[in-house]
């Protein structure tokens, strides 16, 4: 069977799974709204969502009230009147995320970060130090509290996989262990969107043949699954339903592929390729950042009816220059277009693949004496110095898109504090804190909850990005 820990148990409860349950999956828990509540005391409690043209994150309390991420900000009011609405504070969430994978690394030198704010750790190797499996994860969950101040949840189990989904069975703010010698007991009941990989299109294909849970998956012939979802789906779902997973957590992996996204509302009227350029401004920018070129380039949209398309092209040669990308994607975009006037558009994003180290190589022919790196280079350089917002493309002028952080960003550097009204910063702390009582990003948060721009008028041009 499993275990279940909290608070209230961790001290006098040592049940102990059996051996082979050593894989940690920790999730902060509604990372970016647990950030504002930790900074803002007035809004613990409170259902407070991150993100007012597009949920970007929603506490509990406005989940409890049917709020949901990728909901529309008008569709949260409805449902949660009450709700306060804050803007993203990015800077702030990547120091916490800096902070909370310290404790991971403090922890286990076998950490392998999924997002900025999940990782999976292994600690088998370490009872002899360290205590249990269970005796780290409790003491991981105590630390991240007192010395972040943010609640984590944390699963453990034999494979990535069951540690996982113990983790989001348990959120939030627990501690769930799976015993190897339980694992069907646990995962069999489960419905189906619990599985690795089974979003919406995939749950209800296996529902009109009747498969709703974890067993019924398990109980279907895999050349079955195999016709239904094709091959890797097929055998992919198959093996995890049977509690195979043979991966191990692996430490100091190359980020594969480098993206950026920006989500909109149904309603919003959106110039996408104003939209587009910004989008492979940030994607060349980190590339260069850490020194990388690719080989291929992505486009992808999520429609009105939350399905998405995406479309994408390889290079001749691997690449990072802005305008190489920027000619690729707006193709790309173009041949997207007949879909978006037939369903409306609520995201598109970028990423750019096939990653390989920017070591100068051979140009093609024709040589020319114009350098085409130069002009990204002294961009690159007045953002680096003057802030990203520095210098933009003029058809983005006045949009308010935002840059969501990725896990690649917490090896970057870090941003240099945003000044406020009164000339000194908006942050208090190394972990992004800001004064208690006071509204995040410059915005103050309307009777309604509604984010107001300067001067008290609602703030034009909201653009929201899904997170990372």
């Amino acid at each position: 069977m499993f275990v279940t820990i909290d608070d209230r148990t961790a001290g006098r409860d040592r049940a102990e799974p059996r051996r082979g349950a050593s894989i940690l999956h920790a999730d902060l828990d509604a990372f970016y709204a647990s950030v504002e509540q930790r900074d803002d005391p007035s809004l613990r409690g409170r259902p407070v969502i991150v993100g007012g043209g597009v949920v970007l994150a929603a506490s509990y309390e406005a989940r409890a009230r049917g709020v949901r991420t990728a909901m529309s900000g008008r569709q949260a009011r409805a449902l949660c009147p009450d709700v306060v609405v804050v803007e993203p504070r990015f800077a702030a969430y990547v120091e916490a995320s800096r902070a909370v994978f310290a404790v991971f690394r403090d922890t286990t030198p076998l950490v392998e970060g999924l997002s900025i704010d999940e990782a999976f750790l292994d600690v088998g190797g370490l009872r002899r130090v360290s205590g249990t499996p269970v005796e780290i994860a409790t003491r991981l969950r105590s630390r991240v509290r007192d010395e972040v101040g943010l609640a984590i949840t944390v699963g453990v189990a034999r494979t990535k996989f069951l540690a996982k989904v113990a983790s989001a069975v348990a959120k939030p703010d627990g501690l769930l262990v799976v015993d190897p010698a339980g694992e069907r007991d646990f995962l069999l009941p489960l419905p189906v969107r619990r599985l690795w990989g089974v979003g919406p299109v995939t749950a209800d294909r296996l529902a009109g043949r009747g498969m709703h849970t974890v067993a019924d998956v398990a109980l279907a012939d895999e050349a079955a699954l195999v016709a239904l979802l094709g091959p890797h789906a097929g055998r992919h779902l198959h093996s995890l339903a049977h509690g195979r997973d043979p991966r191990r957590v692996e430490t100091g992996r190359r980020t594969r592929s480098v993206g950026a996204q920006s989500a909109f509302g149904a309603r919003a009227r959106v110039d996408l390729d104003a939209r587009l350029s910004g989008l492979v401004d940030r994607v060349g920018r980190r590339l260069r950042r850490g020194g990388r070129i690719g080989s291929t380039i992505t486009v992808n949209v999520r429609f009105a009816d939350r399905s998405r398309a995406s479309r994408s092209r390889s290079f001749a040669h691997p690449t990072g220059r802005t305008d190489d990308l920027l000619d690729a994607a707006r193709l790309l975009l173009g041949r997207l277009r007949p879909l978006i006037a037939e369903r409306g558009a609520t995201l598109v994003g970028v990423s750019v693949g096939g990653l390989v180290a920017d070591h100068p190589v051979q140009p093609p022919l024709p040589f020319s004496s114009h350098d085409p790196d130069a002009l990204d280079a002294a961009l690159d350089g007045a953002r680096e110095r003057f802030g990203s917002r520095a210098i933009t493309r003029t058809a983005i002028v006045g949009v308010r898109d935002l840059e969501v952080p990725q896990l690649a960003d917490l090896a970057g550097p870090r941003p240099p504090p945003r000044p406020d009204a009164r000339g000194g910063t908006a942050t208090s702390s190394a972990t992004g804190h800001r004064p208690a009582g006071t509204p995040g990003s410059g915005t103050t948060v309307g009777r309604h909850g509604e984010p107001r721009g300067r001067g008290g008028r609602p703030s034009a041009g909201e653009a929201r990005a899904d997170p990372a």
